[in-house]
């Protein structure tokens, strides 16, 4: 007989965010937003739910493994729960904001799900904040996104960040330049993937040449850059490169600081990009902050390109915010007063009860002042 759940049990990687967790996110989301809104982007919220062929088409379908589905009482259709809310904000910039002027900036915050963690993040629901430019195909697009997603991780205290640059497109553009076959390819992916050079050299040709290169000048970003720039390379992996040299140009004239390395031959987990892509860590700090890239919206394959950065791993890389002090007020005691030191930014906590010890009372409630007379009063240490 199947033993009954104890009603706290919670599915695994699906946590309760308790006190003081959950106000920390909230403000660190708030703060972030604040940083988009403030360069343009407008706000919008797509449905935590929607129907699994509009969810999980065109470049949503990359996704299709981690999501969750359900069926529509009500429609009798399919539904799926969003695993990332990027093909979300597509959907929308490209139907129901489809007149509106280009290009077109939107952010987002919200929870997604998905069927399974991952190593560096056992959670299967978490929080995602980001921001999408959508139509637009200059460089110029993809610098702003990501200068922006390091403005908004510094004020709200990141330190030590660093943006991994990719071009996911450029590896399968030589190979089809080559005229490999299949298997080649895919075989050259996945040592790619496991940096394995002897297993790139074994191919040989024009290939092994080139990749091996490409492979071995992962690092900083000048560093990649004028081991690109020695290349001949075919005409549409030259445009990636001529992309990806402008994007570092103007991020170095932006942000000088800012560390800045490429990885020219990484994929995994860029699988729906279409140009310059990137990653956001911290030294330090396990797991991305977050990561975005070009990619094309909708049936008409808009260029757009955008950032999401999750709310788990970026509370792990700032210090928690101050709290507010909290006010315990006795019970019966006056209420305008209460009302004048929450205006001044006080958190009151109201008695409901007469009690013989207001501070102790105050103690109990996990409040650090009493109000006595209209003002408040440090309590006492035990």
């Amino acid at each position: 007989m199947t033993e009954p759940l104890h009603h706290a049990l919670l599915p695994a990687g699906l946590p309760d965010v308790l006190p003081p967790e959950a106000v920390h996110e909230a403000v660190l989301v708030g703060r972030v937003m604040k940083v988009f809104a403030s360069h343009g982007y407008q706000r919008v919220k797509p449905p935590l739910v929607e129907f699994e062929d509009s969810l999980l088409s065109g470049f949503g379908a990359a996704l299709a493994e981690q999501t969750f589905r359900l069926m529509d009482p009500e429609s009798q259709h399919m539904m799926a729960i969003r695993a990332d809310m990027t093909p979300q904000v597509a959907r929308i910039a490209t139907t129901r904001l489809a007149h509106v002027a280009r290009p077109l900036r939107l952010s987002y915050a919200g929870q997604v799900l998905r069927v399974a963690g991952s190593q560096l993040r056992a959670e299967r629901q978490f929080g995602q904040v980001g921001c999408e430019l959508i139509g637009s195909l200059t460089p110029e697009a993809d610098a702003e996104v990501i200068l922006l997603a390091a403005r908004a991780l510094a004020e709200v205290g990141v330190r030590n960040l660093s943006v991994d640059l990719c071009v996911p497109t450029l590896v399968p553009t030589l190979c089809r330049a080559w005229g490999l076959p299949e298997s080649d390819t895919h075989r050259l992916r996945e040592a790619l993937d496991r940096k394995d050079a002897a297993e790139v050299a074994a191919v040989g040709g024009e290939a092994a040449r080139v990749l091996g290169r490409l492979m071995a000048a992962a690092g900083a970003a000048e560093r990649a850059v004028a081991v690109l720039a020695e290349l001949d390379l075919p005409a549409d992996a030259g445009r990636d490169r001529e992309r990806l040299v402008r994007v570092v140009r103007l991020i170095r004239e932006a942000a000088p600081e800012l560390m800045v390395t490429v990885d020219l031959v990484e994929y995994r987990g860029f699988e729906y990009q279409s140009g310059v892509s990137f990653t956001l860590f911290s030294r330090g700090v396990r797991g991305e902050l977050g990561g975005g890239g070009r990619y094309l919206a909708g049936k008409a394959g808009e260029p757009a390109t955008g950032v999401t950065l999750y709310t788990d791993t970026v509370m792990r890389a700032v210090p928690a915010p101050e709290l507010p002090k909290r006010l315990f007020v006795p019970h019966g005691a006056n209420g305008a007063a209460a009302g004048r030191l929450r205006a001044e930014g006080w958190v009151t906590v109201a008695g409901l009860a007469p009690v013989a010890d207001d501070e102790e009372e105050a103690r109990r409630l996990a409040c650090d002042h009493v109000m006595v007379d209209g003002e408040p009063r440090p309590v006492g240490r035990r």
